[in-house]
């Protein structure tokens, strides 16, 4: 699982593995997500996953995940910009365009 923060001006600050998670899950936690953005004072992140398998159809957990996420932003007053998920061919998917979630 990676967070991208970002400044104002969503210029990359820095790219960090937040979790490497086992061959079907993993743990994803807003307190690790957003212990480094809040130390780089980001204004916004993105957020990144694979999915081994190839699938990309988000699962429940990873729909999910990123409310919560997208929640905790809110309060902390960093943005949620998008949460992707990646497959293993290199396809992947946008939660932002394609996940019928609300940013």
């Amino acid at each position: 699982f990676i967070c991208i923060s970002l400044n104002g001006a969503h210029e990359v600050i820095a790219i960090r593995c937040v979790t490497i998670g086992l061959v079907n899950s993993t743990q994803v936690h807003p307190r690790e997500v957003f212990a480094d953005p809040i130390t780089d004072r980001a204004a916004a992140v993105a957020l990144a996953h694979n999915h081994p398998s190839g699938e990309l159809k988000p699962s429940g957990q990873d729909l999910e995940v990123t409310k919560v996420l997208i929640e905790a932003g809110r309060i902390l007053g960093i943005r949620v910009l998008d949460h992707v998920i990646v497959g293993a061919d290199g396809g992947f998917v946008s939660l932002r365009e394609d996940g019928g979630i609300r940013f």
